[in-house]
């Protein structure tokens, strides 16, 4: 979406207050990208943006209450049923990054030799070696169960033992995982960006399954005036 078209429906909404805001994921608020690019746009369009960092579950559900202008997540399945139900006007491809499973440099699980993410997880459960999940709905969550179900393994029943749910975004996840010498799934951005990486390391990349887009949707103002 360009500035211009952001800038018009911002003073659609309220000439009086020149901002908006949106709903969006942790994993581009811990990748950097939001400190970079929002100065640029407010100083281009005069419009402040409140960003609402979540799980990609909590901004869609956010963004259904009306309680944003614009959403920005990375499940393309549930963006487009967001639009499909009215909620959005239309969702835009804007970037992707990629997933990738990192965990202890030792590779307990002998990940290191398996190209394919799914076969990766299927040798952690059988180790079992220990594994992080987000386990809050967000867009990292929802893939890592989808490789999980490719796998065709149910990890949830394994919960509190090799199994651990942290409920909280990729930076904690990601701090857990190297506190407790663990395996998770992080997209790319936030594992570079990610300062306390001491004993951990990328162990599969590369499977396609693993691409990761975001989408961009206006939120429908015709249904949220």
């Amino acid at each position: 979406l360009s500035i211009a078209a952001l800038a018009g429906f911002a003073t659609e909404v309220s000439a009086a207050e020149r901002f908006i805001t949106v709903a969006s994921t942790t994993s581009t608020r811990n990748s950097g990208l939001f400190d970079d690019i929002l100065p640029k746009f407010t100083k281009a369009s005069g419009i402040k943006v409140r960003v609402i960092a979540v799980g990609t579950g909590q901004a869609i559900r956010l963004a259904e209450r009306g309680d944003a202008d614009v959403l920005l997540v990375h499940h393309r399945p549930s963006e487009k049923a967001f639009v499909a139900a009215g909620f959005g006007v239309e969702r835009h491809s804007l970037m992707h990054n990629d997933f990738v499973l990192v965990g202890p440099e030792s590779d307990p699980a002998g990940l290191l030799s398996e190209p394919d993410a799914a076969n990766a997880l299927a040798r952690i459960s059988a180790k079992p070696a220990l594994f992080v999940s987000r386990a809050d709905d967000s867009g990292t969550h929802k893939k890592e169960l989808s490789l999980w179900r490719h796998a065709g393994i149910d990890p949830r029943a394994a919960s509190g033992n090799w199994y651990r749910q942290a409920g909280q975004g990729m930076g904690a996840t990601l701090n857990m995982a190297q506190a407790m010498n663990a395996h998770t799934l992080s997209d790319r951005g936030s594992w570079l960006a990610f300062a306390n990486r001491s004993g951990l390391k990328i162990l599969v990349e590369g499977d396609r399954r693993l691409f990761n887009p975001y989408g961009i949707i206006l939120v429908n103002s015709a249904r949220f005036p």
